[in-house]
């Protein structure tokens, strides 16, 4: 399993830079889906956080609850990869 996380964090975005060079309008589909989940990203660790703090369980292991969540660890994963994607369209352009 740990050897298809690290294997589709290099073709993912290796696709996705192909898909823009093919469709130049996806740069913009890309863009709009990394601001909408960076938004439920930090959403879902903002709210989380905070309840914690209110239930004054700062020095509890509560937290880590917070990686249960579909949508944290999809939106999470996808941040990851549009950044991967990001750098590599940067470096293409900078050659």
């Amino acid at each position: 399993m740990k050897i298809i996380l690290v294997v589709s964090s290099i073709i993912v975005p290796l696709i996705m830079v192909y898909i823009r060079n093919k469709i130049s309008k996806s740069a913009i589909l890309f863009n709009i889906l990394a601001v909408i989940l960076v938004i439920i990203f930090g959403s879902i660790a903002s709210t989380s956080i905070y309840q914690i703090i209110i239930d004054n369980a700062v020095f509890m292991t509560k937290i880590h609850g917070l990686f249960l969540n579909k949508l944290f660890l999809i939106s999470g994963a996808y941040i990851g990869i549009f950044v991967i994607y990001r750098l590599m369209v940067l470096t293409m352009k900078e050659r």
